[in-house]
């Protein structure tokens, strides 16, 4: 039992039960009757249909995939030398806007497949990964990743991550066109054949419009 639960009382030995008193006592009928009228029920069916609109609305908002496709927030970010740079100007037709940070063990372990992802479509100017460290280190962030740490961009405040709904790492935004049009939550594979066929169907699409 909790220590913040009172145990229940229990009664004293010499207390008379009232029946022992009064065995062929009658004890009084203290049944209320049903009073719930057309007026109350109504009501209480008001107040269901308004708790069922609110839970479907919260689940819209936070629930991933819940929703179809949204706009992409826009934000303004850090690199590598410290200097401002708003998410758009890093932005291509297709874009995976992934939040990481070197404290995050998940986060550490998903950086080689996506590397290689970025590796794989990374000479098609409709395809763009952008990496952004959250609430982490510059100089740990040049450590772990070497030679691609120019590249990297900084949210060093959840800022950007918050606006988009993140709220734990690592978390991967597919935005097509100014839209986000999946949510990757979580440690993710981007050596999937299904994940990689998404982001070719997007690319090839973005190609055939450009055309």
């Amino acid at each position: 039992m909790s220590d913040d639960v009172a145990p229940a009382a229990e009664p004293h030995p010499d207390a008379a039960h009232p029946d022992a008193a009064h065995p062929d006592a009658t004890q009084p009928d203290t049944t209320q009757p049903d009073v719930t009228g057309p007026t109350e029920a109504k009501s209480w069916q008001t107040k269901a249909g308004m708790a069922a609109v609110v839970v479907c609305a919260m689940v819209a908002l936070f629930w991933p995939g819940a929703r179809g496709p949204r706009p992409a927030p826009p934000g303004m970010l850090v690199d590598a030398g410290g200097r401002p740079v708003p998410l758009a100007t890093r932005s291509a037709p297709v874009t995976l806007v992934h939040f990481w940070a070197t404290w995050c063990p998940p986060c550490i372990d998903e950086v080689p497949s996506i590397q290689r992802l970025e590796e794989d479509f990374g000479g098609n100017h409709n395809f763009s990964l952008i990496m952004i460290a959250v609430a982490d280190d510059s100089e740990k962030v040049k450590t772990f990743l070497g030679d691609s740490f120019h590249n990297s961009l900084f949210d060093h405040e959840w800022k950007v991550s918050h606006s988009y709904g993140t709220r734990k790492l690592p978390e991967t935004y597919l935005v097509v066109n100014g839209e986000i049009v999946e949510t990757y939550i979580g440690a993710t594979d981007w050596d999937q054949p299904k994940i990689r066929r998404q982001i070719e169907e997007a690319v090839a699409t973005a190609q055939r419009e450009e055309s």
